[in-house]
């Protein structure tokens, strides 16, 4: 694959799957002022379609609906009402899978939220700064579809990878612990009602933990022979509920092949970039990763915006008496973990080369 020299004189025509739920919204926010994307087509439920996008949507940002896109009438998520090339799903995992496979078939690309995909052997779980090369799959994929999906990871998952992947790379892993204390617009809209997460906290997230134990060993895996050899070392994870708006908060144990010093791990997250910095992707933070000082660091009413949301915030690296180092991470859930993840994979899929129109 190569790199692709951009002038763009007409942007590239986007639709949006699943266009009025939670994450819909967000990649409605995010794409309206994207200089390289434009939506074209808004696909909905069946209760939805023909309305115009400002009436069928019961918005929840706080920022306006983009006045262009509040007269685009929302469509049948079907293939054959669609003119554009790309598409990003943030359909409801009960139609994801059926339907993104149905787009992908016609010959379309789909950049999904979803997990019907992840785990496919020929779908990349991508994140550009950790797995780029994983974009090899695609090859696959046009074996026996005219187009092809490529998803992003759970929205916790984002996080904990681009966290340990220097680490993995540099030191080698063993074995990780996670506890994740997650935002409560992880549940989507309207989400869980408010008698039962007020004044609590929720010790289960269905499918949660074991995304969490499966999912970076296929991102952190090796590309060969046209398949990834998925990494070896073992996570156990336990995930919460949390009364936070926005902001998934994860505390970490983890033991190292070699034995880092604390510097050397500061070190490896502080230098850290990947693909997505290289090329200047458009939503690609300078700095993917912030390691912060200060005790009581990161925190989600303070960090969970870092340049636009984009950047996962890293604190209290220290001794784990069981393991070798503990630290905490902080990344938007919605923004690094969901919309904006997609559309920066989406991104690299155009500068690739990948995406024509």
């Amino acid at each position: 694959m190569g790199v692709r020299d951009l002038n763009f004189r007409e942007k590239v025509p986007v639709g949006i799957l699943g266009a009025t739920g939670a994450v819909g919204q967000r990649f409605v926010s995010l794409l309206s002022s994207h200089p390289w994307f434009q939506i074209e087509f808004l696909g909905a439920s069946e209760n939805s379609v023909g309305k115009a996008y400002g009436k069928a949507v019961h918005w929840t940002l706080s920022t306006p609906i983009p006045e262009e896109v509040a007269q685009i009438p929302i469509q049948k998520c079907v293939p054959e009402a669609a003119k554009c090339t790309l598409f990003f799903s943030a359909l409801d995992s009960s139609v994801a899978y059926d339907t993104e496979l149905s787009f992908a078939k016609r010959g379309f690309v789909v950049v999904s939220n979803t997990k019907a995909h992840r785990m496919d052997p020929d779908v990349p779980l991508l994140i550009p700064e950790v797995n780029a090369k994983h974009l090899a799959l695609i090859e696959a994929q046009k074996k026996k579809n005219k187009g092809f999906i490529v998803t992003n990871p759970n929205c916790s998952v984002i996080a904990l990878s681009l966290a340990l992947k220097p680490l993995y790379d540099r030191f080698g892993l063993e074995a990780v612990e996670v506890v994740t204390l997650q935002a409560i617009s992880g549940s989507g809209h309207p989400g869980i009602p408010s008698l039962d997460i007020m004044d609590n906290v929720i010790p289960f997230i269905s499918d949660e933990e074991e995304k969490i134990e499966t999912e970076p060993l296929k991102i952190l895996g090796s590309f060969d022979s046209g398949k990834i050899d998925y990494a070896s070392f073992k996570i156990s994870a336990q995930a919460n509920r949390v009364p936070v708006t926005d902001g998934h908060m994860a505390c970490l144990s983890v033991k190292f092949k070699e034995k880092p010093s604390e510097k050397s791990i500061i070190d490896a997250w502080t230098g850290f970039t990947g693909e997505a910095q290289v090329l200047e992707l458009p939503f690609a933070p300078a700095h993917p990763l912030q390691y912060f000082e200060e005790e009581n660091y990161p925190q989600p009413k303070l960090h969970r915006d870092l340049n636009r949301g984009m950047t996962v915030s890293i604190g209290r690296l220290r001794k784990c008496p069981i393991l070798d180092n503990k630290f905490v991470i902080l990344s938007h859930n919605t923004l690094r973990g969901a919309a904006g993840g997609a559309i920066l994979n989406a991104e690299l899929l155009v500068k690739q080369g990948l995406i024509f129109w």
